[in-house]
């Protein structure tokens, strides 16, 4: 279950980016979405029913492009709008992907770029340009489905989608299930191309500040990576893409995998290791390939 409130002013656009925002924790999982519920807190002295009616019509179109009905839902008076979905879906127990199934060695790979929680804040301060909002718009709507199926084509064991702890807390939780350490390689990964700026310019939500004095206990920083750079590495997504764990030598069947099936990204980022759960070490060069 996930839900979230407005990040973008089109309510079809916000209800198909909070669809695919539910949607990812069933294909985190390896899994394919069956039936899903609604749920919106909605208030309705501030908001007509008309942009209700709407916000519902992309949520329920971006689920059917996942194969997933929607059948029904709860609606509640709330003073500030909320919107998502209660996903049920189906995994098959011998293919599936878990926190607790990654091994030393294991290759990082993302599939989305970082930098929608930055994005979402400046749409709000109406700081980005239209073509770079429509970009982070068909960016956040875009599902997982493909980066699962890659996955498991290549038989990966682990996995986790990116979104409200960013990257290096939802890493974070994986290395603590799978009781092992981590190594990333700040520069593979992936960022949108205005996000740096935004950053340095101050636009940033709480979110992914709290994120960052999250994991620092965790993660031993390059000292050549400033503010920013670290900021990026936690910022709250929404509907980010797949953090996946693949044994080394399944490395270029996935990345293989992933380019077929038109992934926004299909970038290696760092290894898994030995060492304290859930510790995280990122470098500033782009490390051994």
């Amino acid at each position: 279950m996930d839900f979230i409130t407005p990040v973008v002013d089109g309510p079809e656009e916000y209800g198909a980016i909070a669809a695919a925002n539910a949607l990812s924790d069933v294909y985190a999982m390896g899994g394919e979405p069956q039936v899903a519920l609604v749920i919106c807190g909605f208030p309705e002295e501030k908001v007509p029913r008309s942009v209700l009616e709407r916000i519902f019509r992309g949520g329920e179109a971006k689920a059917a492009e996942a194969g997933c009905a929607i059948v029904g839902g709860h609606t509640v008076l709330d003073p500030e709008l909320k919107y998502g979905l209660c996903v049920l879906g189906r995994v098959d127990p011998a293919r599936r992907l878990t926190h607790t199934g990654a091994r030393p060695g294991d290759r990082l790979v993302l599939t989305k770029p970082l930098g929608f929680g930055i994005a979402a804040q400046a749409i709000k301060q109406a700081a980005l340009s239209p073509s770079d909002t429509a970009a982070v718009i068909a960016a956040m709507s875009a599902l997982n489905k493909a980066a699962k199926d890659a996955a498991l084509a290549a038989g990966a064991r682990a996995s986790t989608d990116v979104t409200g702890f960013g990257l290096l807390g939802h890493l974070h939780h994986l290395l603590l299930g799978s009781k092992l350490a981590a190594r990333v390689w700040s520069e593979r990964v992936p960022v949108l191309p205005f996000a740096r700026g935004l950053a340095r310019a101050g636009i940033a939500p709480g979110g992914s500040k709290r994120n960052l004095a999250y994991v620092e206990p965790h993660t031993v920083f390059d000292a050549a990576l400033d503010g920013t750079e670290r900021l990026l590495l936690a910022d709250a997504q929404t509907s980010g893409g797949l953090l996946i764990a693949v044994p080394r030598k399944s490395e270029s069947h996935l990345l293989a995998e992933l380019q077929r099936g038109g992934t926004l990204a299909s970038s290696v980022i760092g290894e898994l290791m030995e060492g304290a759960a859930g510790h995280m070490q990122v470098t500033a060069h782009r490390g051994e390939v």
